[in-house]
């Protein structure tokens, strides 16, 4: 096999291995290897065609880090509606005792806390927060 098939075979190795890791950093790597294939196929010696994947690799892992698709948000899923399908959703709470109540919701029984700064009376509250077992319900 000549040099720039094995480069080539390499991307494609982590192209797959990206498809079931599910980031896009494996994906800058490939990249970085098709560039050490076209270095290759343009005749450069084992080197330069080493540097070259390694150079376009870093740079691409780079940029793809300082793009917004590299960065973690850092959204807690507590309080993610996109993450929680609970968040939004509305409780009945009958009675409130020192900001603590007991609702059904979904088909059972659920502690609900009040949110600071909500009135403790009974009635319809939204679900704010989700922290284990325990619904953060406010006004």
């Amino acid at each position: 096999m000549s040099d720039w098939s094995m480069w080539l075979l390499a991307a494609g190795v982590l192209v797959v291995l990206e498809l079931l890791t599910g980031t896009f950093y494996l994906l800058m790597i490939a990249i970085g290897l098709t560039a050490g294939a076209a270095a290759a196929f343009a005749g450069a010696s084992g080197p330069v065609q080493t540097v070259t994947a390694a150079v376009v690799g870093v740079l691409a892992t780079g940029l793809l880090y300082r793009s917004k698709y590299g960065r973690h948000t850092g959204v807690d899923a507590s309080v993610d509606p996109n993450v929680n399908m609970d968040i939004g959703q509305t409780v009945s709470v009958p009675a409130w005792q020192d900001g603590m109540a007991r609702v059904m919701y979904r088909g059972a029984l659920w502690d609900v806390e009040l949110a600071p700064g909500s009135p403790a009376a009974p009635g319809l509250y939204t679900i704010r927060e989700v922290r284990g077992s325990r619904l953060i319900v406010g006004a």
